[in-house]
């Protein structure tokens, strides 16, 4: 498994492992996690949380995954091939305005990101997917279809999900993610919230 810090590749003692999460509240993964400033922000506010980050760009991950957090870990890794390493630690999953394959996967169901999901978890490890309606456009699609396709999607592989919830600019304002205070004051300022359950 391949960590960052800063510009480096970090080497991590995966010896006890399980056992060094096990100390925290939550262990949260942010999956697509573009600049790490998510993560970052949980990980300081929240420090009885681990904080994961997972990203194949490696070159968005260098401004915040340098901060010496203890709590704070990023990954370099694609979304459908996540680390055995994670396996059964997840107690919460965050995917926070997907584009490119992570996107993809979630509107076709991709089972080697839903499994992959449902290995990492915990039991009843919670979820939170916000998508946005820039990223769904590109992608062929609308907002609402996007978002109901998605919806049926995690649906059918038996995930428990709540009604969908619309975020506006100031709910994009609010959110501490670079990529939302872009989408805030963009020309579609309009996101989705899902939430639940991973079987």
């Amino acid at each position: 498994m391949e960590t960052i810090r800063g510009k480096k590749s970090l080497e991590v003692d995966f010896s006890g492992w399980k056992d060094r999460l096990g100390t925290y509240n939550r262990v949260l993964l942010d999956l697509g996690t573009g600049d790490g400033r998510y993560v970052r922000t949980l990980a300081e506010a929240h420090p009885d949380w681990f904080v994961i980050g997972v990203d194949a760009c490696r070159e968005n991950l260098h401004e915040h995954s340098r901060a010496k957090l203890q709590n704070m870990l990023f990954i370099i890794a694609e979304a459908q091939d996540l680390p055995c390493e994670l396996h059964g630690l997840v107690s919460h999953v965050a995917i926070n305005f997907p584009w490119g394959s992570l996107l993809e996967s979630l509107l076709t169901g991709d089972p080697a990101l839903l499994h992959g999901l449902e290995s990492v978890a915990r039991a009843a490890a919670s979820f939170d997917l916000r998508l946005n309606g820039g990223a769904l456009t590109e992608a062929g699609t609308t907002l609402e279809a996007g978002a109901e396709l998605i919806h049926n999607n995690i649906l059918r592989a038996g995930w428990q999900v709540k009604a969908p919830v619309t975020m506006n600019a100031s709910a994009l304002r609010s959110f501490p993610s670079t990529w939302a205070k872009r989408l805030a004051f963009g020309r579609d300022p309009r996101a989705i919230a899902l939430n639940g359950y991973i079987k």
